[in-house]
């Protein structure tokens, strides 16, 4: 299969972990899918959620730390009382993210926004593009990525995270799941996509069929209140053999 590989690197980054509302906000090991997906909306200059998109990523960091860092606590007036929070953050982080979808080359060559590892801080550069063609393989290795739960292969911490987020204003989650974040190397069996020159398999996420339009706003309050969010299911794309 004929994919694109954008290599993405930052100084730091820090994906929050949903569990945890106040207090120490510890980082997920691995960016969720939604923050992927912010990072190519923020290179194409348009909304771009799974309904358009299929993609897979490896992620990986030279360790972690915890700085501190000032939040404000308004209580809706002009006035908020400052506070002090402990925030995990990765080192280092690399990003190698993958799509069959090869009109994103151009995006990524001139992004419109920053594109971010995280927080609105985290910028992040765009070191490499390369075409390369997956090898359809038998069996892998699955390491630094987030696989679709359960699954009798896998192990590792499993957590509930959106695919995306509406663009109404305020945001909403969709695609809610259970993934399991690989933090380690595992060895998986069946019809698998490789990438022979980083020497790891690549677990593609298909697109959702059908169509995903949200009313957009330009007020603080939703449009309509009565949305439906799609449901969405996180499942190995289909492959070419």
């Amino acid at each position: 299969m004929k994919v694109i590989r954008v290599h993405i690197t930052g100084w730091v980054s820090s994906f929050r972990n949903p569990l945890f509302i106040s207090g120490f906000q510890p980082t997920l090991p691995m960016p969720p899918l939604s923050a992927i997906y912010g990072i190519i909306t923020a290179a194409q200059g348009e909304w771009v959620t799974p309904y358009d998109v299929s993609l897979g990523f490896v992620f990986h960091s030279s360790g972690k730390a915890v700085d501190l860092e000032t939040v404000y606590e308004s209580s809706g007036k002009l006035e908020a009382k400052s506070n002090i929070n402990r925030r995990e953050f990765l080192i280092d982080p690399e990003l190698y993210l993958y799509t069959p979808e090869m009109w994103l080359k151009e995006a990524f060559e001139r992004p419109c926004y920053p594109l971010l590892l995280g927080r609105s801080s985290d910028l992040a550069t765009v070191k490499s593009i390369t075409e390369i063609e997956l090898e359809n393989r038998s069996e892998t290795v699955y390491r630094d990525t987030l696989l679709p739960f359960p699954d009798e292969q896998l192990y590792g911490q499993v957590q509930a995270l959106p695919t995306h987020f509406t663009a109404e204003i305020p945001r909403r989650p969709c695609g809610t799941r259970a993934y399991c974040l690989i933090t380690e190397k595992i060895n998986y069996r069946g019809d698998v996509l490789h990438d022979s020159e980083m020497d790891w398999g690549v677990y593609l996420h298909e697109r959702i069929p059908g169509d995903f339009t949200v009313p957009m706003e330009h007020s603080r309050k939703p449009i309509d209140k009565n949305y439906q969010i799609p449901k969405a299911a996180g499942t190995q794309m289909k492959l070419d053999i």
